[in-house]
């Protein structure tokens, strides 16, 4: 009996999936990359242990270095984490040297002494909390000032509109200011911007003993501090930033939910050798009319 022949099975052809794609394209870069490595055409941004001493030098140096929109170089930046109560930063090299040097030239020949302001009238008057002397220089200026508030503006996420002029400040040996709250407490003051929302102290010149901003009432054990040793009597009392030429102090008078913070209680330790030299940006919720 004849068997009846079987009809060849026929198979759908496979189709590649999206991740044998994926694979493929991957494998292929790879190639192309170690052929680009083989040739000397691209390298990896290594260092080696056994480099030249001047070429790892080098390398560091422009790592390091950043060209800033204003004057000079800046020396490598990074925002460091002071605290959360209250809310306080730390943005190193903000400044170059070449631009605290300007402010200062600029401030130099019009500094007077400095007051505090009169919560009643809203006028200035001088007070024994408030020793150093100072002079406002106009928002937006010149071109070095507005690339400064430009950079203010960037690292707050607040409108250059809404700052005041820069303050500059100078204390000399035995010169300090007493704590004190950068927000208002009374109507006057708030008519223009409304209220002060945050601070950006900048550094001018490095202070070779004292002179450390303090917040006295900051939640934070100032003896776990990695500089505690290196900070003045008036330093340990709280948590304390020394001054640096370049850095920049941020912190916030009001909370995120827009009530005042009174853990921003801050001061200005009295400066034991050398001068400090500083500049104040103060801000507000709303446009500050100049």
């Amino acid at each position: 009996m004849a068997r009846s022949s079987r009809n060849p099975r026929s198979f759908p052809s496979r189709r590649s999936s999206p991740y044998t794609l994926i694979f493929a394209g991957l494998l292929t870069l790879s190639m192309f990359l170690l052929i680009l490595l083989a040739l000397g055409i691209f390298s990896l941004p290594i260092s080696s242990d056994n480099a030249p001493k001047d070429e790892v030098d080098h390398r560091r140096q422009h790592r390091s270095v950043v060209e800033t929109d204003g004057m000079g170089v800046r020396g490598k930046q990074w925002t460091e984490i002071l605290s959360w109560q209250p809310r306080a930063f730390v943005y190193h090299n903000f400044l170059s040297k070449e631009e605290c040097e300007y402010l200062i030239k600029l401030a130099e020949p019009h500094m007077t002494k400095s007051t505090v302001v009169d919560s009643s009238t809203g006028k200035s008057k001088d007070s024994r909390v408030r020793t150093s002397s100072g002079m406002f220089l106009p928002r937006g200026r010149d071109k070095v000032i507005k690339a400064i508030e430009k950079r203010i503006a960037d690292f707050t996420f607040i409108p250059v509109e809404h700052g005041e002029g820069l303050q500059i400040l100078h204390y000399e040996v035995g010169q300090k200011y007493e704590p004190h709250f950068d927000y208002f407490l009374d109507e006057f003051n708030t008519k223009n911007g409304g209220q002060r929302i945050a601070t950006v102290l900048m550094y001018l010149s490095d202070v070779e003993e004292g002179g450390e901003t303090i917040f006295p009432s900051a939640n934070v054990n100032s003896s776990s501090l990695p500089w505690y040793n290196e900070l003045s009597e008036c330093g340990k009392r709280g948590l304390s930033v020394k001054p640096k030429m370049g850095d920049a102090l941020l912190f916030w008078s009001m909370k995120p939910d827009a009530t005042l913070d009174p853990l921003s209680l801050h001061g200005g330790c009295p400066v034991i050798k050398g001068n400090k030299w500083s500049s104040t940006k103060w801000m507000h919720v709303n446009e500050y009319k100049v």
